[in-house]
């Protein structure tokens, strides 16, 4: 069962200037306006389950919840021990609320990973929309480098011989990139390069 997707009101976007110096410029106010409604439809996205794990996961770490069962295991343990007005239910050394606990641990523990799981998934959805953004970055430079050395030749101005500039116009490619990254991992640390499953099969 997921949410119906429903828009996201922000409030409306203020002129710079308008209303003082508090006021955003426009490129940053529809920056954070973008912002805003991603965080905004991931949070719709979210499944009812999703939802009530985050609560409880919030709620779990609280200083109510911390309270809470030092006034639980307080009453409980008083009542067991003392026998002035109940019969103990749950003698020392406390089986029955052993039990509890562990259960408690168990489902609390599950609900953690629910939310871990969800955020893990959040977080790789913004390092591919990173890495989108950057190598978007990355060619509109390389445009921009190449879109001046072409007035320069138009002007007749004579560039000078520049490796470093003629390789910064070269288009980047992620492939290439990752594996230049992993050969000098292995060239300065051939153990900590491997993967754990290839250091287990050399075993």
């Amino acid at each position: 069962m997921r949410f119906q997707r429903r828009s996201v009101r922000l409030p409306a976007k203020r002129n710079a200037g308008s209303h003082g110096t508090s006021a955003q410029p426009d490129h940053i106010a529809e920056t954070i306006e973008e912002i805003v409604q991603f965080e905004g439809r991931q949070h719709l996205d979210m499944e009812a389950s999703d939802h009530l794990a985050s609560k409880i996961t919030a709620f779990s770490g609280s200083m109510p919840y911390v309270w809470l069962h030092v006034a639980w295991f307080s009453i409980w343990i008083l009542i067991n021990v003392a026998s002035l007005i109940f019969e103990p239910f749950d003698p020392f050394p406390f089986g029955l609320l052993t039990m509890l606990v562990s259960l408690e641990a168990i489902f609390l523990s599950t609900f953690v990973l629910i939310s871990q799981n969800r955020q893990a998934i959040q977080a790789d959805r913004r390092a591919k929309i990173d890495l989108q953004v950057n190598m978007i970055t990355e060619r509109e430079v390389t445009k921009v480098m190449d879109m001046i050395s072409r007035i320069q030749n138009h002007l007749g101005i004579d560039p000078a011989d520049d490796r470093e500039l003629s390789g910064m116009q070269e288009k980047m490619h992620v492939s290439k990139l990752a594996d230049a990254v992993d050969a000098a991992e292995r060239e300065h640390d051939p153990e900590g390069a491997e993967d754990p499953e290839s250091a287990v099969d050399t075993e």
